[in-house]
C-alpha cells in the first residue's frame, strides 16, 4: 500500500474535504514518509500508526489537509527495507519516520539530507546512526527503545517467575547487530543466576520451530525472545511454541503478552510513536535533527499474563505481581 488514510479509521472528516477547499486555505501540503518494520495487517502496526496520527492531529497536522503520509510496510524483510526506503525518498518528503533501527539504516543508505525521526531503535550511537545522544549531528534523531544493560532484567524476571528454569534458549536474529548487545547483557548475569544459555540463530519460521523444539527435549527450560523486527513478525509462532513445549518465556513488549505470552518487560512502543509526532512537528516547523537530542526511555513496563502462568503451572510471587504495571487475568 502506498498511502493509507488513517484519519478515516480514526473517525476524522478532514480526509473527505474537497481538494479545492484545501487549496483555498493556502496551506502547503507537507510530506511525511513512514517505513514500518512490521506488516500492514498487523494490529500492532495499526496501533502504532494510529497513535502517531492522533498525536500529529493534536499538533495541528491532518493527513489529507496539510500533510500527506506515505507508508511502507517492510514486514522484517531486508529487501523490502531497501526497496521501500528508495520509494519513500522519490516524492521528496519533508521528514521521514523510521519504525525501527532497521528502518533507519535503510533510509540513511539512500539519504543523508532528509530529516529522519526514529523510534524503537537500540544503541543509535553504536550503530552509527547518530554522533551522540545529546548532539545527533546528522539527519537523524529520535527515541531509543532501551539500553542493553536493561535486557539482563529479562533473565532475572524469568528466574523469579519460574525458579526451576536452569536452561534458557535465546532467539537471535543473526542479521541484527543489536541482538549481539542484548545477548551480551543476558550472558553477563547468567552465571550468577545458575542458568545455562543456548543462543540459536533464527532466519525463518522453520528455524524457529526446529530450534525451539530441539531445545525443549530437555527439562527445566525457558525462553527469551530479544527485540527485533523478525521476532515481532513471528511472535505468534514463538508464543505458540513456548506454550506447546511448556517453556516459561519473557518478551520485550506488552503486545506479546496480550497475545498469550507469559511476561514482558520493555518500552511502550505506541507511546513512542506518539512522542515521535512531537519531533516530526518540530522538524516541519523548521527544526533540525542535529539539534534535537535523542530521547531514552524513562519507564519500562512489566506485564504478566496470569492465565498463561496458570497453564504453565506457575505461581507468580506476590512481590512480582506488586511490581507489575499490568496483570492480564
Amino acid at each position: 500500500m502506498r498511502r493509507r488514510e488513517f484519519i478515516t479509521l480514526l473517525g476524522g472528516t478532514a480526509a473527505t474535504w474537497p481538494l479545492t477547499a484545501r487549496a483555498q486555505q493556502g496551506e502547503r501540503m507537507r510530506r511525511i514518509g513512514v517505513l514500518m518494520n512490521l506488516a500492514e495487517d498487523d494490529p500492532e502496526s495499526q496501533a502504532r500508526m494510529s497513535g502517531f496520527v492522533q498525536a500529529l492531529q493534536q499538533l495541528g497536522w491532518t493527513d489529507g489537509r496539510n500533510v500527506r503520509i506515505e507508508i511502507r510496510w517492510a514486514a522484517a524483510d531486508p529487501e523490502r527495507f531497501r526497496k521501500y526506503a528508495t520509494e519513500l525518498i522519490t516524492p521528496a518528503p519533508d521528514v521521514l519516520l523510521a519504525g525501527a533501527g532497521s528502518s533507519v539504516t535503510a533510509l540513511q543508505q539512500v539519504t543523508r539530507a532528509v530529516p529522519i525521526v526514529f523510534v524503537n531503535t537500540p544503541d543509535p550511537v553504536g550503530a552509527g546512526l547518530v554522533a551522540s545522544l545529546a548532539r545527533p549531528g546528522g539527519n537523524a534523531t529520535g527515541f531509543t527503545v532501551f539500553e542493553y544493560g536493561m535486557t539482563a532484567k529479562w533473565l532475572e524476571l524469568l528466574k523469579q517467575i519460574a525458579p526451576k528454569v536452569m536452561r534458557v534458549v535465546v532467539l537471535r536474529d543473526p542479521s541484527l547487530s543489536a541482538n549481539i548487545g542484548q545477548l551480551a547483557a543476558i550472558q553477563a548475569v547468567a552465571p550468577s543466576l545458575g542458568v545455562e544459555l543456548t543462543p540459536i540463530d533464527v532466519r525463518d519460521a522453520g528455524e524457529i520451530e526446529r530450534g525451539v523444539s530441539d531445545f525443549a527435549r530437555r527439562a527445566n527450560g525457558g525462553l527469551i525472545a530479544p527485540a527485533s523486527p523478525f521476532q515481532g513478525v513471528h511472535r505468534e509462532l514463538i508464543i505458540t511454541l513456548a506454550a506447546r513445549h511448556r517453556l516459561p518465556a519473557v518478551y520485550p513488549f506488552r503486545y506479546m503478552v496480550t497475545g498469550g505470552g507469559l511476561m514482558s518487560y520493555g518500552t511502550n512502543l505506541v507511546d513512542q510513536f506518539r512522542q515521535a509526532a512531537t519531533y516530526v512537528d518540530r522538524i516541519l516547523k523548521g527544526g533540525k535533527p542535529a539539534d534535537l537530542p535523542v530521547q531514552t526511555p524513562t519507564k519500562y513496563e512489566l506485564v504478566i499474563n496470569l492465565k498463561t502462568a496458570k497453564t504453565l503451572g506457575l505461581e507468580v510471587p506476590p512481590t512480582l505481581l506488586a511490581r507489575a504495571d499490568e496483570v492480564i487475568e
